[in-house]
């Protein structure tokens, strides 16, 4: 017998009290409405959750033809005090403005941030490449000194596997992220590191404000006098790493920037800890040889650069002898 069927037979219950009781659970039972089921979920529900999700998609639709919202609130930071120009507020947006530059291990885009309705700040969004693409034909050698604690990933980075080129590519970017701020910091002539966000670096835009690029030392003719300048603020900037325990890696006339006069150091993934790594004297030796070639090219004499008293202060700078 069913439970309700004990619960009617109360309507024929002598005492008028229980009797009254049963009716009323009778009509409760009996009045409610069914309801309106749609798969797992009653039709109200579903109404409900639908306006919802259409609230939410109106509240996150991104305003003046953004790209997306601001990373800021899920990046790593650059160092303090920092620069009134970098945007910081949660509501900001960024917009792509096109590619830079297009390397084989990291495109670069222009990048503008700010609030909607503000001219904000242009940036150089420096993206690295992951495991659709080469990593970095020499990375072996870079790499030296820089080992991950878990044996796993020491081995998928060692075999090139998907996971591991994934792995190398954050440590790329990790590692240029920490040496430009920890550049910056000590007055290095390099652009200022906004953030870092995954293999997504964001960084000062070295230009004009109509997005054309400062062009690199081997696209500029510079005069004698010029010339000359620029391969001591080149050796400075070289000191100075070597002070810090570091070399460049790759310097070239291609990732050195002249901004206004000023000479500025880019693209440090592949920065050496010259002291860590077995083969720190010859990065410092190549990053002399190459940077002394193309001013050489350009007429300045052996007699200004004098290479080997070069190199062998910058060994005694980073503590090599």
């Amino acid at each position: 017998m069913r439970q309700h069927d004990f619960e009617d037979s109360d309507l024929f219950d002598d005492n008028p009290q229980r009797r009254r009781e049963a009716r009323s659970r009778r009509r409760g039972r009996f009045d409610e409405p069914e309801p309106t089921r749609r798969g797992r979920l009653t039709e109200s529900e579903r109404v409900r959750l639908a306006k919802l999700r259409d609230d939410a998609y109106t509240e996150r639709q991104l305003p003046d033809g953004a790209d997306r919202w601001s990373t800021w609130d899920d990046a790593e930071h650059g160092p303090l005090p920092r620069p009134d120009w970098v945007v910081t507020e949660l509501a900001a947006v960024d917009t792509d403005l096109g590619v830079l530059k297009t390397g084989k291990e990291a495109d670069v885009h222009l990048l503008r941030r700010g609030l909607p309705g503000t001219p904000g700040a242009l940036l150089a969004a420096k993206r690295y490449r992951s495991d659709e693409h080469k990593l970095f034909h020499r990375d072996a050698g870079y790499l030296e000194g820089r080992r991950m604690r878990r044996s796993r990933e020491n081995r998928a980075m060692a075999q090139r596997s998907a996971f591991g080129r994934n792995l190398i590519a954050e440590q790329w970017a990790v590692a240029e992220f920490a040496a430009l701020s920890r550049l910056w910091t000590l007055g290095a002539p390099v652009p200022y590191p906004v953030q870092r966000n995954g293999t997504e670096l964001l960084l000062e835009f070295l230009g004009e404000d109509d997005g054309t690029a400062a062009p690199r030392l081997a696209q500029v003719r510079p005069c004698p006098d010029e010339l000359r300048d620029l391969w001591f603020q080149a050796t400075a900037a070289l000191d100075l790493l070597a002070s810090e325990g570091l070399a460049h890696g790759d310097l070239s006339a291609y990732n050195l920037l002249v901004h206004r006069g000023r000479l500025v150091v880019i693209d440090l993934p592949q920065v050496v800890d010259v002291v860590a790594n077995p083969g720190g004297v010859e990065f410092l030796a190549r990053d002399v040889r190459n940077l002394a070639g193309w001013f050489h090219g350009r007429g300045l004499g052996e007699d200004v650069t004098n290479t080997g008293e070069l190199l062998a202060e910058l060994v005694s700078a980073a503590g090599l002898t």
